[in-house]
């Protein structure tokens, strides 16, 4: 009887309720899956067994988890692998399969048994239960999940809620404002992987007069101060506190005169040429009885700031440049044709219809008016006001790229990001609604900041050692304006941000005086985003700095460049195989099915023919270049690319297995690492104390101190097997966009470098 009792638990024990031994021998007991979560985020939805697709043809590697929506973002938990290991950037914000709402462009729920499709906005209803949800996002990003095991009520409630999410109605309701809200109270450990007020950043934030004032020293404008009649936004509410005036203008007479400037934006100084030109960008008069007498007044005030009383040039960007909404329609037929659609069967079609977007038409447009602008600043030695209604958006876009070609500080890492935090953030760019945050109007939404981006992309192009970051760092950059807790992209002019602030305090009750404690971070502290060994990412193994030092004859020398009055006499264009952009020593460009010929276009004119300009890019274009100087892009449409990591990125038959940029980059880094080894060597050997005997081993500078990703290899070990890698580094496709992984489709040669070609009309008329 004893030994019976004994046996009855005994068996119980071995089969517990809800599992078998099957089950067991199949999955060994695993964590519960669970999101990870910032300060202030929390768990609004979720759904269990969730299907996410990674491709379309078939479910074979699909990953099986848990969808769960945030207050913050779109989150997939999965305990899956990938289906092949690969090389990934970390984001600290972020996890694998995450996804901020802010980046959702489109929720669109399926229902493949009643053939029924909706998209879905804030407060709607749905009727029918999902078997699909597709996530249409605005970093190109398609990204598909089905609920074959799920339940049919989860399902339409976690839909629910990401749309609902999606679409909030105010910015405090923003992910961001709960984030600063929890840092205000959290300890220091909870705050922002320790971030300071300013973002432990170099880059000046352009909020107090002594960084104008320096920016002012650096440039030379010495006929030029920094105003503060806008102090708590007295006068404009839409510029800064603080800006740089001629030094002749009175604080009265800028109070008088901005009443008559649409929002009362004053003229705004953005840059000095060397040879005293300005470069100021204001927005139109909006009293037609007034505009003689102010543009007059203007005028001579910037003229008496000129050491040569050079004169004023005014620039129309509403006349001469694409609109927003132009921008955004070609933006929106390019996604289209990128992500959207399958690739065509032939190569020509395809390619005539990334033509036919008319988005490298508008980079060209862009890129050209800006460099007409350096020829009126660096030629003709004119100071230029570049206007537009609003003076926030395009006047945004071309000053920066003036100030890129012309200025090789703005080339350097902390240089960009000073020029984007002073021309688009402090001088009110509407970021809040140009990327459409708050999805309260589509017709506001535009993609300038991406169309500078692309602009700064094809210079980088053209002329590679003269950057010191990389287009990863662009586009990280831009991926950074849909993650809401940084103040660069998150509001829309600098009052805007204040005042949204004190709202928020007052609501959530925090005591006078200490609004301030409520702080957005910039972005531009890349330690909030990634760990340093990955912020290496974003620095040029070929860049040519001021200093960089080389190796002549044995001894260590730096590269100067060679002091003049101006830019010009040492900035020169491309070299002699692309001289004026024309391949060969026929100057002609070969074409496909075509019996015609380029003219180039400058050396082609009878001398007496060409005009002051042409003859400026004739002889710019003439000489080497060089990459701390003036540089001038190559505008032949042919020459104009499309900037395949950003808009390629997430497809699958364009993502080149362990080639592309990643390759290029890999060797490069490694051979970076390589020549600052041997240089600390040469200094060794060179320096004033006896050498000390030749170390057994190669001697290289700390890893802290490289700014190479990959790292030389000793050339005493075997070289170490290489990560897996591919064109779309750092970012994976893998999962990321619903639709058939293709291989060997046409669209591989355009992959491997083919141009556009172009019609025979086109390729005649081509110009500067």
């Amino acid at each position: 009887m004893f030994s019976v009792k004994q046996l009855k638990p005994t068996f119980k024990s071995y089969l517990p309720p809800v599992q078998t031994d099957v089950k067991k021998n199949i999955q060994p007991p695993i964590k519960k899956l669970e999101a990870r979560l910032l300060p202030g985020e929390i768990v609004v939805n979720e759904a269990n067994f969730v299907r996410k697709c990674i491709g379309a043809e078939s479910s074979h590697d699909d990953l099986w988890g848990k969808l769960i929506c945030t207050n913050f973002k779109v989150s997939f938990i999965t305990h899956d692998a990938l289906p092949k290991e690969r090389f990934q950037v970390a984001n600290r914000l972020l996890g694998e399969h995450d996804i901020p709402l802010t980046c959702l462009e489109q929720v669109v729920t399926v229902n493949d048994t009643k053939g029924k499709k909706k998209v879905l906005g804030s407060n709607q209803k749905l009727k029918f239960n999902p078997t699909e949800l597709i996530l249409y996002c605005k970093d190109l990003r398609i990204v598909r999940f089905c609920f074959d095991e799920a339940g049919p009520e989860s399902a339409k409630k976690v839909c629910l809620a990401i749309a609902h999410y999606t679409h909030p109605a105010d910015p405090q309701l923003l992910f961001g404002f709960e984030y600063v809200w929890r840092q205000y109270h959290g300890s220091t450990e909870e705050r922002m992987n320790g971030s300071s007020p300013r973002g432990g950043s170099k880059t000046p934030l352009f909020d107090c007069s002594s960084e104008w004032d320096r920016e002012i020293k650096r440039t030379g404008a010495a006929e030029w101060r920094v105003c503060s009649i806008n102090e708590r936004y007295a006068i404009s509410p839409s510029l800064p506190e603080y800006f740089v005036v001629p030094a002749s203008l009175a604080d009265q007479d800028l109070k008088q005169y901005s009443q008559f400037f649409t929002d009362q934006r004053i003229p705004l100084w953005c840059w000095n040429h060397p040879n005293g030109s300005a470069l100021v960008r204001m927005a139109s008069i909006s009293d037609p009885l007034q505009q003689k007498r102010l543009d007059q007044r203007i005028c001579n005030a910037i003229i008496k700031s000129h050491p040569q009383r050079s004169e004023v040039v005014k620039s129309d960007l509403d006349k001469s440049v694409p609109n927003i909404q132009d921008i955004q329609n070609a933006f929106v037929k390019i996604r289209q044709i990128c992500v959207m659609d399958p690739f065509e069967e032939s190569e020509e079609k395809w390619l005539s219809s990334i033509e036919n977007s008319q988005w490298l038409d508008y980079v060209r447009a862009v890129l050209k008016h800006s460099a007409e602008v350096v020829y009126l600043l660096e030629g003709k030695n004119a100071s230029v006001i570049l206007q537009e209604e609003e003076d926030r958006d395009l006047n945004c876009v071309v000053s920066s790229l003036v100030q890129i070609m012309l200025d090789p500080h703005y080339r350097t890492l902390t240089g960009f990001q000073t020029l984007v935090q002073k021309d688009w953030v402090m001088a009110g760019h509407r970021f809040l609604d140009r990327c459409n945050h708050l999805k309260k109007n589509d017709k506001e939404q535009s993609p300038l900041f991406l169309l500078f981006l692309d602009c700064v992309w094809q210079i980088m192009n053209q002329y590679p050692s003269a950057f010191e970051f990389t287009e990863t760092y662009l586009v990280v950059l831009s991926d950074s304006m849909w993650i809401p807790v940084f103040s660069t992209f998150l509001f829309n002019c600098p009052r805007h941000h204040a005042e949204t602030i004190t709202d928020f305090a007052k609501s959530k009750s925090v005591p006078s005086g200490e609004e301030d404690v409520l702080h957005f971070p910039p972005v531009w502290n890349w330690s909030q985003q990634f760990f340093v060994k990955d912020q290496n990412l974003f620095h040029n193994p070929m860049y040519v700095g001021k200093g960089a030092r080389c190796v002549q004859n044995g001894a260590v020398k730096s590269f100067r460049r060679t002091k003049h009055k101006s830019y010009s006499s040492t900035l020169r264009g491309m070299p002699s195989s692309l001289r004026n952009g024309v391949n060969g020593s026929n100057g002609t460009l070969p074409r496909r099915n075509s019996l015609a010929v380029l003219k180039a276009d400058f050396f082609q004119l009878r001398e007496e023919e060409v005009s002051p300009s042409e003859h400026f890019f004739r002889d710019w274009f003439s000489r080497p270049a060089d990459p701390q100087g003036l540089l001038l892009p190559v505008l032949l449409p042919s020459h104009l690319a499309l900037w395949k990591l950003y808009f390629l990125r997430w497809v699958p038959e364009a993502c080149i297995r362990g080639g592309g940029f990643v390759a290029a980059y890999h060797k490069l880094s490694q051979l970076a690492d390589e020549i600052e080894t041997l240089q600390s060597q040469l200094r060794r050997y060179k320096g004033p104390s006896p050498a000390p005997a030749p170390p057994s081993g190669p001697s290289r500078p700390s890893s802290d101190q490289s700014k190479m990703y990959f790292k030389a290899s000793s050339s005493y070990e075997p070289s170490p097997p290489p990560e897996y890698l591919s064109s779309s580094f750092p970012f994976s496709p893998v999962g990321n966009l619903c639709r058939p992984s293709l291989h060997g489709t046409p669209i591989s040669k355009f992959l491997n470098g083919a141009k556009i070609w172009l019609s025979t009309e086109t390729l005649a008329n081509e110009t500067l």
